[in-house]
């Protein structure tokens, strides 16, 4: 699919990511696969997926853009995504149709997220999403080449990490929508559709919800949590 017809079908429209960490009952490539076809069912237009032999299934099981990434650690344990020309080659091998790539300014394989995306798309014929956390990162990952920018990981680097837990970084969206002739995806703790809502209002040109949508043990611990706590002040 040409990326002027991708983008097209992911314009104000839904993408679920569908991931399953260590651990937990659903870290299993079959089962990530059955949240991507439950995703298309109730009008998913595209998949966000993590690892790549997860990423090949969820190609192989849905007719729908998937947006493929490998997960890792910089040495501060705060997350990095897809770090290495081969976590690319490799993504490139699923089919999946967009990459996404870690656009912040700490450095993996000697370069800046902007410059490993700028070498990226020297290297390969590749869609690249650019994950970023501040304002400054996207502008630059834009002009590094990237195809659209998203606000993955806005809440989750060392600089962001006083963002409420809780709440969408409504504002990065909003300004790189503004400044930016790429595609924005929101994403980053959108846990309600009047959140999502909101986030295609300030500009988004689509929207990621994961957690709230895939990831069952979590949302099973809001109510839990929402439940002591009301108990406690009775």
């Amino acid at each position: 699919m040409k990326k002027n017809e991708l983008f097209h079908q992911l314009k104000h429209k839904l993408i679920v990511s569908c991931q399953a960490t260590e651990g937990e009952p659903f870290d299993n490539p079959e089962y990530v696969a059955l949240f991507a076809k439950a995703a298309l069912s109730g009008g998913a237009a595209g998949i966000r997926s993590q690892g790549i032999e997860k990423t090949k299934k969820i190609v192989e099981s849905v007719p729908l853009p998937v947006i493929g990434l490998v997960k890792s650690k910089f040495p501060d344990n705060s997350v990095l995504i897809t770090g290495t020309f081969r976590d690319v080659e490799n993504l490139i091998a699923t089919g999946c149709a967009i990459i996404a790539v870690d656009g912040t300014l700490r450095k993996r394989e000697g370069f800046t997220g902007p410059a490993f995306i700028e070498q990226i798309k020297k290297r390969y014929d590749v869609i690249v999403m650019a994950d970023t956390a501040l304002y400054e990162e996207g502008i630059a990952c834009t002009h590094a080449g990237a195809d659209c920018i998203s606000s993955t990981l806005a809440g989750y680097t060392p600089e962001t990490g006083h963002y409420p837990k809780d709440k969408p970084d409504f504002s990065i969206v909003e300004k790189l929508s503004a400044a930016v002739d790429i595609p924005v995806i929101a994403e980053g703790r959108i846990s309600t559709p009047v959140a999502a809502a909101e986030m295609i209002r300030r500009g988004a040109w689509a929207v990621v919800v994961g957690t709230a949508i895939t990831r069952p043990g979590i949302i099973t611990s809001w109510y839990a949590d929402a439940i002591n706590k009301a108990h406690k002040e009775l």
